[in-house]
Protein backbone atom coordinates (compact mmCIF):
# COMPACT_ATOMS: atom_id res chain seq x y z
CA UNK A 1 0.00 0.00 0.00
CA UNK A 2 1.15 3.02 -0.95
CA UNK A 3 0.18 6.96 0.21
CA UNK A 4 1.01 10.33 -1.11
CA UNK A 5 2.75 12.78 1.24
CA UNK A 6 0.36 15.36 0.98
CA UNK A 7 -2.33 12.97 2.21
CA UNK A 8 -0.03 11.29 4.78
CA UNK A 9 0.34 14.96 5.91
CA UNK A 10 -3.62 15.73 6.42
CA UNK A 11 -4.09 12.22 8.03
CA UNK A 12 -1.40 12.95 10.73
CA UNK A 13 -3.13 16.27 11.18
CA UNK A 14 -5.78 14.67 12.12
CA UNK A 15 -4.55 12.37 14.61
CA UNK A 16 -2.79 15.50 16.04
CA UNK A 17 -6.19 16.94 16.17
CA UNK A 18 -7.79 14.13 17.67
CA UNK A 19 -5.10 13.86 20.21
CA UNK A 20 -5.04 17.26 21.25
CA UNK A 21 -8.68 17.53 22.05
CA UNK A 22 -8.75 14.52 23.92
CA UNK A 23 -5.22 15.60 25.87
CA UNK A 24 -5.46 19.30 25.79
CA UNK A 25 -2.58 19.71 28.34
CA UNK A 26 -0.35 18.63 25.34
CA UNK A 27 0.56 19.87 22.19
CA UNK A 28 1.88 16.90 20.01
CA UNK A 29 3.38 18.59 17.04
CA UNK A 30 4.37 17.03 13.94
CA UNK A 31 8.47 17.90 14.05
CA UNK A 32 11.91 16.54 14.57
CA UNK A 33 12.29 12.72 12.48
CA UNK A 34 9.18 12.47 11.04
CA UNK A 35 9.30 15.82 9.40
CA UNK A 36 12.76 15.91 8.54
CA UNK A 37 11.73 12.41 6.57
CA UNK A 38 9.03 13.90 4.75
CA UNK A 39 11.46 16.80 3.75
CA UNK A 40 13.88 14.92 2.62
CA UNK A 41 11.21 12.98 0.33
CA UNK A 42 9.78 16.30 -0.74
CA UNK A 43 12.84 17.52 -1.90
CA UNK A 44 13.90 14.13 -3.44
CA UNK A 45 10.71 14.49 -5.63
CA UNK A 46 11.09 18.08 -6.59
CA UNK A 47 14.81 18.67 -7.07
CA UNK A 48 17.69 17.24 -8.90
CA UNK A 49 19.21 15.62 -5.70
CA UNK A 50 19.26 11.96 -4.59
CA UNK A 51 18.61 11.19 -0.94
CA UNK A 52 20.60 9.16 0.75
CA UNK A 53 19.86 5.81 2.51
CA UNK A 54 19.84 6.19 6.08
CA UNK A 55 21.36 8.99 8.15
CA UNK A 56 24.75 10.35 6.72
CA UNK A 57 26.86 12.89 8.79
CA UNK A 58 26.04 16.55 7.70
CA UNK A 59 24.56 15.82 4.18
CA UNK A 60 21.07 14.09 3.16
CA UNK A 61 21.82 14.33 -0.48
CA UNK A 62 24.06 14.54 -3.54
CA UNK A 63 22.90 16.66 -6.92
CA UNK A 64 24.23 15.42 -10.18
CA UNK A 65 26.58 18.10 -10.58
CA UNK A 66 27.69 16.55 -6.82
CA UNK A 67 27.22 19.40 -4.72
CA UNK A 68 26.44 17.62 -1.22
CA UNK A 69 22.98 18.99 0.35
CA UNK A 70 21.73 19.08 3.83
CA UNK A 71 17.84 19.43 3.81
CA UNK A 72 15.52 20.87 6.64
CA UNK A 73 12.26 20.75 6.90
CA UNK A 74 9.55 22.45 8.97
CA UNK A 75 6.26 22.85 9.62
CA UNK A 76 6.68 26.08 11.90
CA UNK A 77 8.10 29.52 11.73
CA UNK A 78 12.17 28.93 11.87
CA UNK A 79 14.37 26.28 10.79
CA UNK A 80 17.63 24.73 12.14
CA UNK A 81 20.87 25.19 11.06
CA UNK A 82 23.72 23.76 12.35
CA UNK A 83 26.45 25.01 14.66
CA UNK A 84 29.45 22.56 14.25
CA UNK A 85 29.89 22.90 10.34
CA UNK A 86 29.08 24.30 7.19
CA UNK A 87 27.65 21.92 4.34
CA UNK A 88 28.09 22.95 0.62
CA UNK A 89 24.57 23.64 0.10
CA UNK A 90 21.35 24.03 1.90
CA UNK A 91 18.23 23.68 1.16
CA UNK A 92 15.19 24.61 3.70
CA UNK A 93 11.24 24.15 3.07
CA UNK A 94 8.41 24.35 5.23
CA UNK A 95 5.37 22.18 4.92
CA UNK A 96 2.15 23.47 4.42
CA UNK A 97 -1.02 21.23 6.31
CA UNK A 98 -2.00 20.47 2.75
CA UNK A 99 0.88 18.40 2.25
CA UNK A 100 2.64 20.89 -0.19
CA UNK A 101 5.72 22.89 0.38
CA UNK A 102 7.32 26.03 -0.43
CA UNK A 103 11.45 26.61 -0.51
CA UNK A 104 12.67 28.99 1.96
CA UNK A 105 16.33 28.61 1.27
CA UNK A 106 18.08 26.99 -1.68
CA UNK A 107 21.52 27.79 -2.20
CA UNK A 108 25.32 27.25 -0.61
CA UNK A 109 25.34 27.37 2.73
CA UNK A 110 27.95 29.92 3.01
CA UNK A 111 25.19 32.64 2.60
CA UNK A 112 22.97 30.92 5.91
CA UNK A 113 26.10 30.84 7.99
CA UNK A 114 25.90 34.97 7.96
CA UNK A 115 22.74 34.62 10.16
CA UNK A 116 24.26 32.67 12.97
CA UNK A 117 28.37 34.25 12.43
CA UNK A 118 28.46 35.95 16.02
CA UNK A 119 26.25 33.13 17.80
CA UNK A 120 27.77 31.04 20.15
CA UNK A 121 26.82 26.76 19.06
CA UNK A 122 23.73 25.82 21.20
CA UNK A 123 23.79 22.98 23.31
CA UNK A 124 21.54 20.94 21.23
CA UNK A 125 24.33 22.09 17.98
CA UNK A 126 21.26 23.58 16.13
CA UNK A 127 20.45 27.42 15.19
CA UNK A 128 17.02 28.28 14.77
CA UNK A 129 16.50 30.87 12.07
CA UNK A 130 13.50 32.38 11.29
CA UNK A 131 11.52 31.81 7.98
CA UNK A 132 11.34 35.44 7.36
CA UNK A 133 15.41 35.72 7.97
CA UNK A 134 16.17 32.77 5.81
CA UNK A 135 13.82 34.65 3.19
CA UNK A 136 15.96 37.35 2.68
CA UNK A 137 19.33 35.44 2.91
CA UNK A 138 17.62 33.38 -0.48
CA UNK A 139 17.25 36.78 -2.27
CA UNK A 140 20.90 37.01 -2.12
CA UNK A 141 21.60 33.39 -3.91
CA UNK A 142 22.32 33.72 -7.99
CA UNK A 143 20.19 31.19 -10.32
CA UNK A 144 23.41 29.40 -10.83
CA UNK A 145 24.38 28.33 -7.02
CA UNK A 146 20.44 27.41 -6.59
CA UNK A 147 19.76 23.13 -6.46
CA UNK A 148 17.61 23.00 -9.85
CA UNK A 149 14.23 21.55 -9.57
CA UNK A 150 13.79 18.47 -12.25
CA UNK A 151 10.84 20.26 -13.74
CA UNK A 152 10.54 23.55 -15.36
CA UNK A 153 6.71 23.84 -15.56
CA UNK A 154 5.57 25.98 -12.27
CA UNK A 155 4.18 23.89 -9.28
CA UNK A 156 2.15 24.31 -6.23
CA UNK A 157 5.70 24.58 -4.58
CA UNK A 158 6.63 27.27 -6.54
CA UNK A 159 3.74 29.49 -6.09
CA UNK A 160 3.63 29.16 -2.61
CA UNK A 161 7.34 30.37 -3.14
CA UNK A 162 6.46 33.12 -5.39
CA UNK A 163 3.90 34.47 -2.83
CA UNK A 164 5.91 34.45 0.04
CA UNK A 165 8.32 36.89 -1.40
Amino acid sequence: MSIAIQDAVKDLLGIVAQLQATYPKKRFTLDGRLIGDLGETLVGGAYDVEIFEGLENHHDGKSSDGRLVQIKATMQRALTFPGDHVPDDYLGIQIHRDGTFSEIFNGPESITAKAIKNLQIPKTNLHSISITALGRLDALVSEKDRIPKKFNQPSTTEIHHQEQR
